[in-house]
């Protein structure tokens, strides 16, 4: 009987108990990066939730927000031509472009694994955008003579999802070549931050996306990265490479490394 008791006991250590002990770290570290994964995407849930129930509060907000930017726009044709280029350079197109071009660079320097993070993040992550555009059906705004016109589904924002896919992918990529510079850091972070939140306001300034969507988009895109960057530090820590803190270092610190090769980086 206490045999027994004790095979029970190492069963359920081998389920529950390995998943937070400390001295097993890959189980930890899986657990602790499934969790944050799960967290950052309750906001997108909630907001996704209720733009399926139309929640008044929710679309007056977006009505107020649009008719304030549009009428902004309508006096304003040069801040009309700013977002417009903004939004075309800026756009899906260009940033899987810039990411693709980062993951031939990472792959002949040696990085494979790395480069391949970057393309399925990208790809995950704008097959999850549309398959929800689908689902959920929303129409863009509908406006009186509208200064800029978009085809397809409203939410959540492709450009939004996009640019923080890119924004959070590159900052990952290029952060160990900075990261003891604070300024550099610093230097990376903003840019980052720029592209991401320019490019979403830009579909709101130009009247072809809800306020929501954008927002939705951001959050759908920041999960995405925090999803596949997790798995891809852990799975670092598990092949016996040291732990990081991808927010200071990057996804592979040794990629700012002279002479860094596949084994490594």
């Amino acid at each position: 009987m206490d045999d027994t008791t004790g095979a029970t006991v190492t069963r359920r250590r081998s389920w529950r108990g390995r998943r937070l002990d400390p001295e097993h770290s890959l189980g930890l570290r899986l657990s602790v990066a499934t969790a944050a994964a799960f967290l950052v995407l309750i906001p997108f849930a909630l907001l996704a939730l209720l733009v399926l129930g139309a929640w008044p509060p929710l679309l007056r907000l977006d009505a107020s927000v649009t008719e304030a930017f549009h009428g902004y726009a309508q006096d304003h044709p040069a801040w009309v031509g700013v977002m417009t280029v903004w939004t075309h350079l800026f756009g899906p197109g260009p940033l899987r472009v810039a990411a693709a071009v980062v993951a031939v660079w990472l792959f002949r320097r040696g990085a494979s694994r790395l480069a391949a993070w970057v393309v399925v993040t990208m790809i995950a992550g704008g097959l999850i955008g549309a398959l929800l555009k689908l689902l959920v059906g929303r129409d863009r705004p509908d406006l009186l003579e509208p200064v800029a016109r978009a085809a397809g589904y409203s939410f959540p924002s492709g450009h939004a999802l996009n640019a923080a896919l890119a924004a959070g992918v590159l900052l990952l990529v290029f952060l160990p070549f900075a990261r003891d510079s604070r300024p550099g850091r610093i230097t990376l972070w903003t840019a980052a931050l720029l592209v991401t939140v320019v490019t979403g306001l830009s579909r709101i300034a130009l009247g072809v996306h809800w306020t929501s969507d954008v927002v939705g988009g951001w959050v759908l895109g920041a999960a995405v990265v925090a999803a596949t960057s997790a798995g891809f530090v852990t799975w670092r820590t598990g092949t016996g490479r040291p732990s990081t803190r991808p927010l200071r270092e990057g996804a592979e610190p040794e990629l700012a490394e002279p002479g860094a090769q596949d084994g490594r980086a």
